[in-house]
């Protein structure tokens, strides 16, 4: 919290001591943390408030549409707040910028705020989201050049890694901007983004389980705009404590159709014999292994795991990033793993699509390799009729063939093609040998957690 902040709380406090009153409680880390992350902007506006009324236009629409704010969310896969947000969707924020003014900017709910059964929720990945068709249009609507790498493959899905990289090239180990010095950017990791809820569980964090849950500056690499600071990325370091206090309270949210309790008691029975070593148990006395998978165990894609980042990872050791240390003054440091984390499955019905790429569209398909479809679409929207209560996931269309070259590549990232680069959707075999009744039941037990 900002030192006038404090100096308000304070104030507040000692008048309504003063004038008899109770005096105002002091508000949690994870209070703190909330009010800042859902109120305060960390990034300078992408664009302006004109440009962004005028979106239609690079649409290539004749005039302004009455429902353009719904068209908007569906165009890029963002959904209505649930908190004041000046009207804007989750994942967009008012900003502004020395000389730049007041703008609109994007913010960490772009990727981990998401909707399910039409609710939206803090913390959901956001499985919708067409990242760059958003960065793509906001760019010419502001008549910009677009970000120079690709920031995502398939819809609901991006570039991360790569993106954390090239930002990084453009900074020395203070942080100070400089001529770039190249590093390697992994290409086509198609990355899923993981719950938020999920890190109070995990020792480690990312799919390869290479960072460390505790860190608080790993949460902070999105702020390296060559507009902020390196003075001012530090200077939130401890508003970011406090973000990461408001992550480990957040809950999945509960499922919302019927669940057939009977058939779940069953599946938690199987869960636990086949499951449970890997992703953990639930429950009271719950726990769970945080265990990182090796390629040849897993058998999914490694295309992330596999990358050759060793000039990255230096140099981010080297950097402010790397030289982290927690409470009590040990050092907070990554690793390099070639392989999975296996995460905790706390609201794993709310999550789809699968694995760390999300190839695979439901559980089900999960459970049962052979399942799995080759080339499919889905609607991205997020109702309830979208949603497949059965197989625990998207509705999906198969089809026999991906879009070709020709296609707009807007309509491209809407199909996932299981045969590209970095979306391989084997591995996992784990659940093949169990019966359809067995594994229906272990989906019925995964709607209760």
């Amino acid at each position: 919290m900002r030192a006038w902040g404090a100096s308000l709380v304070v104030v507040l406090a000692a008048g309504a001591a003063s004038s008899g009153a109770e005096p105002q409680r002091a508000r949690t880390a994870a209070e703190r943390g909330r009010e800042a992350l859902l109120g305060q902007s960390f990034s300078p506006p992408m664009i302006t408030h004109k440009a962004y009324a005028n979106l239609w236009k690079v649409w290539e629409l004749k005039e302004k549409p009455a429902d353009f704010d719904r068209l908007v969310r569906e165009r890029y896969g963002l959904h209505e707040a649930p908190y004041p947000n000046k009207g804007l969707p989750m994942g967009l924020r008012e900003a502004s910028a020395l000389l730049l003014g007041k703008g609109i900017g994007v913010d960490c709910m772009l990727c981990h705020a998401g909707s399910i059964a039409g609710q939206s929720y803090v913390g959901l990945p956001n499985g919708s989201l067409d990242i760059q068709l958003l960065f793509d249009d906001f760019s010419a609507a502001q008549k910009m050049v677009s970000v120079p790498i690709p920031l995502s493959h398939v819809r609901g899905t991006h570039e991360a890694f790569a993106a954390s990289a090239y930002l990084l090239q453009f900074r020395d180990a203070d942080l100070n901007l400089r001529s770039p010095v190249k590093l390697s950017l992994p290409p086509n990791t198609c990355e899923d983004v993981p719950a938020w809820w999920l890190l109070k569980k995990k020792k480690t964090m990312y799919h390869t389980g290479g960072g460390s849950a505790r860190s608080v500056r790993s949460m902070m690499s999105f702020m390296l705009s060559p507009l902020n600071s390196g003075d001012y990325i530090k200077s939130q370091e401890p508003t970011f404590k406090d973000i990461r206090s408001y992550f480990l309270t957040l809950q999945p949210p509960k499922y919302p159709f019927p669940i057939d309790e009977k058939k779940a008691a069953q599946g938690k029975e199987v869960f636990e014999n086949t499951c449970a070593r890997c992703h953990g148990t639930y429950g009271p006395d719950g726990s769970y292994p945080s265990k990182v998978l090796d390629l040849k165990t897993i058998g999914t894609d490694p295309t992330l795991a596999s990358s050759d980042i060793r000039d990255f990872a230096e140099a981010y050791k080297n950097s402010w990033f790397g030289k982290e240390k927690d409470d009590e003054g040990k050092p907070i440091e990554g690793t390099l793993n070639a392989g999975y984390q296996a995460p905790p499955l706390d609201g794993v019905w709310a999550t789809a699509p699968y694995f760390h790429n999300g190839s695979v569209p439901t559980v089900y398909h999960v459970l049962n390799s052979k399942t799995r479809p080759k080339i499919y679409t889905r609607s991205y929207k997020t109702g309830k009729d979208d949603y497949d209560p059965g197989k625990l996931g998207w509705k999906i269309t198969v089809l026999e063939r991906g879009p070709g070259a020709k296609a707009p590549a807007l309509e491209r990232r809407k199909v996932y093609d299981t045969t590209q680069p970095g979306r391989g959707n084997g591995g996992h075999p784990f659940g093949d040998k169990l019966s359809d009744q067995e594994r229906l039941a272990v989906i019925e037990y995964l709607k209760t957690l």
